[in-house]
């Protein structure tokens, strides 16, 4: 029996969302079954922005970076009213199976919908790799690049006045974008919710590469680490003061979530919307899509939101014997 699909995306945007909503409805589109469209993720859904979706209206944004559908978060999602006026819109819309695509919150947001009776499918698409159930999302491999390309032309001004750059990236609850960037530029360290650091130690490491010769480093900071009363600023200044090289802060910033999405993030989405399809297609409901071994699978929501993920110490440390 022919099906409708809705497709949503929410939380921060992630380059190669395009290409899993172009996977998810044209798969769709092929098995004879309708596509909805939702604008402005949970917050579309509970004010019916939604239409009709084609497979031309999904042309051509392969290479776009961001999403068609558009994306906000939603304070009024979070409340009863909120979930109760999005499970009336999916049904009066007609849609047997939501797919979201998106972070945790995305998920958080579908497992609710899921117990009012909202069939859902997760799609895992946020920059900072920080799903525990997969372990790989859509746009995280982009926004490793964009950091490392970002970071490549800071390490041409300052090794021009031989100065220590210390550079914010994302991760609020997860260093893998950091602790990456960090062992491809050789920076001195990388400083992670993950892993205890000790910013006098850095310092003092400096100071013995400043006097061995070395004249210029990078320090890279995740967002999760700092705060308003300890920002990136704070730690430029007190490596200047420490070790008398001047230190200069840089905050990436959301630069990270946009540009084109690579081949790798592209292809990713590509298989994990067609899968997300082949699971709403064989009766599936509630499931979320992951990787494991470099393998699509998939997990029930409950079972998936409540996994542990990984951090690579290992590469951390690998950094650290490096950086001498």
């Amino acid at each position: 029996m022919a099906m409708t699909i809705g497709i949503l995306t929410s939380g921060g945007d992630a380059p190669g969302m395009n290409a899993a909503i172009r996977a998810a409805t044209r798969a769709a589109i092929a098995r004879g079954f309708k596509v909805i469209g939702i604008r402005r993720g949970y917050q579309g859904l509970i004010e019916g922005d939604m239409y009709e979706l084609n497979a031309r209206d999904v042309s051509d944004i392969l290479h776009r970076g961001g999403t068609m559908l558009c994306t906000a978060r939603s304070e009024a999602f979070r409340t009863d009213e909120g979930l109760a006026k999005a499970k009336r819109n999916c049904e009066n819309a007609g849609i047997d199976v939501l797919i979201v695509i998106g972070g945790d919150g995305t998920y958080r947001g579908a497992l609710d919908l899921s117990r009012l009776g909202v069939k859902c499918i997760g799609i895992p698409g946020t920059i900072d790799n920080d799903i525990v159930c997969t372990e790989y999302t859509i746009g995280y491999d982009t926004a490793q690049n964009t950091a490392l390309e970002m970071l490549d032309k800071l390490k041409d001004t300052e090794m021009s006045h031989n100065r220590c750059s210390v550079v914010e990236v994302m991760g609020r609850r997860a260093g893998h974008i950091g602790v990456n960037v960090a062992a491809a530029t050789g920076a001195i360290d990388c400083l992670t919710v993950e892993v205890p650091y000790d910013l006098d130690e850095i310092c003092d490491k400096i100071v013995v590469q400043k006097n061995a010769g070395k004249t210029h480093f990078e320090l890279i900071v995740c967002e999760g680490v700092v705060s308003k009363d300890f920002t990136s600023e704070d730690i430029a200044e007190y490596i200047t003061k420490k070790t008398g090289v001047t230190a200069r802060a840089t905050v990436l910033g959301h630069v990270q979530r946009g540009g084109s999405p690579t081949c790798y993030d592209r292809v990713m989405a590509l298989k994990l919307g067609y899968y997300a399809v082949e699971l709403a297609a064989n009766g599936y409901k509630n499931r979320i899509v992951a990787v494991k071994n470099n393998k699509l699978v998939d997990y029930d929501i409950d079972e998936a939101l409540n996994m542990q993920k990984g951090y690579d110490e290992k590469l951390h440390s690998v950094l650290r014997v490096l950086s001498i």
